[in-house]
């Protein structure tokens, strides 16, 4: 109906300011109006859409923007920048509202623990919590160039007067892909040591509590500011090998930071490099075939401790992983080993003994299956995308491999070795779902502890409570 009165108003305008002198006749050009008007009629009514006569508008506006407008003549086609115009419409001027190219998703998960006291991951010992929600946000600029970024919010976020969490970008990185052999990347990386510290979402593990290992020994979630290449080769029809290779912000020595409480506190900053010293970090995988996979990664950079007077120092990590997969059975795992050179003052009183090596580990079995009898009585709760997994996953870290914070007036006094089992049944209604439960067993070998506020520190309450978790966790 708007598009008759449009084409009859032109149509008065057009006979209103049609010259007596014109070359056609007011009955030709009746007729040709008219003639107009049906083949449009015609298009509306087979539901063809009519081509607007108005120029394309720069940025086409989508949603709710459809006023915001382009009003000269030519305007349409310039691209922004400084040389576009306007004051109030520049906020739309996006080029993404003309031609969306991001993908929003994440994950979330929530949890409830029944534990006889405290241990490392659960700071109360009955308790609900909402770990983290997640949100993804991935980019396709043009074929070659690619975005990714994800914002973890953990524990409610930082500025709920309800949360005691964090919000931090835990990656944010520009890929250029030159060939599949070689690419390359920047920005704040994942960093890949350990197959953990770069698949560790929650709705992807099969058991709550992440591995110790990665923890404490590789600083899981461990991500840096830098730059580098990855790719992919395929030696035989069977065979890949795959790698990246970066340079990093290095770590940062703050006081207290390097300990028998692991590496986590050592982590640099995505904004500047403290020590103006780089670190390389990289990983290669094997995989020989479809289901078998074994990498080794590692770490290499400098620090300077925060007692400056006593020089710089190196920290080096080494780790294994392996993924074997044989039908239903799956056999995963990780080991870790850091050494810390010049770790001789801390900057904390007295001037203790920090530890010089550290390692760990952890094994996983998993065995996935579904019940037949399940589908058949309830097949709209049990499908063929369903399936429960079976889980036992033993652990063990050492904190201090070379004893040099136990005993002696300027030793910290707390080598710490803790040891876990942990047993799990899960649920997947689909593979994006997961309903846990698991039940943990932990022994301790140490005096350290949680502070009241649920913090590792030097506190006289041990970390070694057993007992039940469960997590609902989710890709959205």
């Amino acid at each position: 109906m708007k598009m008759r009165l449009l084409l009859g108003a032109l149509s008065i305008l057009a006979l209103s300011v049609t010259p007596v002198f014109a070359e056609e006749s007011l009955e030709e050009r009746v007729k040709r109006l008219e003639e107009a008007l049906q083949k449009a009629q015609e298009r509306e009514s087979r539901g063809v859409p009519v081509e607007s006569s108005q120029p394309k508008q720069y940025p086409v506006p989508t949603g709710p923007m459809t006023d915001i407008r382009v009003g000269r003549q030519g305007e349409e086609k310039t691209s922004l920048g400084f040389g576009s115009t306007g004051s109030g419409k520049l906020i739309y001027a996006k080029p993404f509202l003309s031609a969306p190219k991001a993908t929003i998703g994440g994950y979330a998960d929530v949890m409830y623990n029944i534990l006889s006291r405290q241990n490392l991951d659960n700071p109360s010992r009955n308790s609900f919590g909402q770990q983290r929600l997640v949100p993804f946000i991935y980019a396709d600029i043009t074929d070659r160039v690619k975005f990714a970024a994800e914002i973890e919010i953990e524990r409610g976020g930082t500025n709920s007067p309800q949360g005691d969490g964090s919000i931090q970008v835990e990656f944010a990185q520009l890929d250029y892909l030159v060939d599949e052999r070689i690419n390359i990347r920047g920005g704040i990386l994942l960093m890949p040591v350990g197959k953990f510290n770069l698949l560790h979402d929650s709705p992807l593990n099969d058991l709550v509590d992440r591995p110790m290992v990665s923890r404490l020994i590789i600083p899981s979630t461990w991500f840096e500011a830098g730059a580098g290449i990855y790719g992919t080769f395929y030696p035989t029809a069977l065979s890949k090998i795959d790698y990246e290779l970066y340079a990093v912000n290095g770590m940062t020595q703050t006081a207290g930071a390097i300990t028998d409480l692991g590496i986590r506190s050592a982590r640099g900053s995505v904004s500047r490099d403290r020590d103006d010293s780089k670190a390389i970090v990289g990983r290669l995988a094997f995989s020989p075939m479809l289901g078998i996979e074994i990498a080794g990664s590692g770490y290499h950079g400098q620090y300077k401790p925060s007692t400056a007077t006593i020089g710089s120092g190196n920290i080096d990590i080494f780790a294994v992983d392996w993924t074997l997969q044989r039908g239903p059975f799956e056999l995963i795992g990780e080991a870790a080993w850091t050494r810390i050179s010049n770790n001789n003052a801390t900057g904390v009183a007295n001037n203790p003994i920090g530890p010089a090596g550290m390692f760990g580990y952890y094994v996983q079995g998993n065995y996935h299956f579904m019940p037949e009898i399940l589908k058949r009585l309830a097949p709209s709760h049990f499908s063929d995308a369903s399936t429960f997994t079976a889980t036992v996953r033993w652990e063990q870290i050492d904190t201090d491999t070379d004893n040099r914070t136990v005993g002696g007036a300027n030793r910290l006094g707390n080598r710490r070795e803790l040891d876990r089992l942990t047993v799990g049944l899960n649920f997947r209604p689909v593979e994006d779902m997961v309903f846990k439960i698991n039940w943990q067993y932990n022994t301790q070998n140490g005096g350290v502890g949680l502070t009241p506020a649920g913090d590792l520190g030097n506190a006289s309450s041990p970390m070694d409570g057993d007992g039940f978790l469960f997590q609902a966790a989710t890709y959205f």
